[in-house]
């Protein structure tokens, strides 16, 4: 559920052109108020992924937009400074003006129960015609409270995304389950994780035996204005940076302990999504940054059409175990058994002959 501005000591959430976007009813009244807004005035309460979309929709529809928030630089939890500056620059060519390092402190709200007015507590006051509010979420796990096990804000599940109640399952936004690739339990925010969980949840129902563990890449996408973003596994570690910020096609990589563990691509193909998805996923080895950083995405493409290691192979249920392909030998003994067979042809044809 969206955190309220009443949670922070500020009043107003019920006032008729403050909006919030948590189900579809809140979707519904959002674009009536914005339809009856053209021309005017939007204060965005929030540089996070609510606040980015929604600011990129208003000004889609002619309504002018400042966005404030208490961070240093939009989307603050996943993009670099390098990366927000970009987007920060690119929302400015649009219109949009950033209001940084201060929060909301009052509305000013006339008699027929609209915002008219909006007051930071750096003493800034901005005309409103509208407020759309996106500060963040909290899973709504009251209801599980002391009947399932929770975690990290969330209900805690296994690897079927069975919570400690093995006939009760978590997906989507409530559920801290284990990701594999990085061997820990997380809790993500995005609606490809609430779809994918989902799709899972139901073949572990239908088909437990054919269903085995969640094996989920954290996936973050926007599409906005004419820009499309794509990042994979986890924002630790040293980044490195690549393309052209001045165009619009660049990424970064996040190196964590000396293997790759996030890829971000602005501007990527199809094919290119692909291999930084596959990338990430493998965790190569970086041994150079500067390296990985002049290769760019050619880095990405080279690793993800590099073919899988194979498996060591088990013979026969013994300890042996046979870690390179033997196409060799396999040749070798080929061509001895034809050698063979043909020897023993010409002796039984020349005894065939005798008799």
């Amino acid at each position: 559920m969206a955190l309220k501005l009443e949670e922070f000591g500020v009043s107003g959430s019920d006032a008729e052109n403050v909006c919030y976007l948590r189900d579809l009813a809140d979707a519904t009244r959002l674009v009536d108020v914005m339809q009856s807004c053209t021309g005017g005035n939007a204060v965005v309460i929030g540089g996070g992924y609510i606040g980015m979309e929604c600011a990129a929709s208003l000004v889609i529809n002619k309504i002018n937009v400042t966005m404030v928030f208490p961070e240093a630089h939009c989307m603050a939890r996943l993009f670099t400074p390098k990366i927000a500056g970009y987007y920060e620059d690119f929302y400015n060519s649009k219109g949009v003006k950033f209001i940084k390092g201060t929060v909301l402190s009052s509305f000013e709200i006339n008699s027929e129960g609209k915002v008219t007015e909006v007051n930071l507590r750096d003493g800034t006051r901005l005309p409103a015609d509208m407020v759309v509010v996106g500060i963040g979420i909290r899973p709504n796990t009251s209801l599980f409270e002391g009947q399932l096990t929770l975690e990290k804000g969330g209900i805690k599940v296994n690897g079927r995304l069975q919570s400690s109640n093995s006939s009760v399952y978590a997906v989507g936004d409530v559920a801290a389950f284990p990701v594999k690739l990085f061997g820990e339990t997380r809790r993500l925010e995005h609606v490809d994780l609430a779809r994918r969980s989902a799709r899972h949840v139901v073949a572990a129902i239908m088909e437990p035996d054919k269903t085995g563990e969640f094996d989920y890449l954290p996936f973050f996408y926007s599409r906005v204005f004419t820009l499309s973003w794509q990042f994979y596994g986890d924002n630790v570690g040293e980044v490195v940076h690549f393309g052209d910020f001045s165009g619009n096609n660049f990424g970064a990589y996040w190196v964590s302990k000396g293997h790759l563990v996030g890829s971000f691509l602005e501007g990527g193909t199809k094919e290119e999504y692909e291999a930084i998805s596959k990338a990430t996923r493998l965790k190569p080895e970086v041994e150079d940054l500067a390296e990985l950083e002049r290769q760019g995405l050619g880095f990405a493409l080279a690793v993800s059409q590099k073919p899988p290691p194979a498996p060591p192979l088990d013979v026969g249920g013994s300890s042996l175990v046979l870690e390179r392909p033997i196409y060799a030998w396999h040749a070798t003994a080929g061509v001895i058994v034809a050698a063979s067979i043909a020897a023993f042809a010409y002796w039984y044809g020349r005894r065939r002959r005798r008799w």
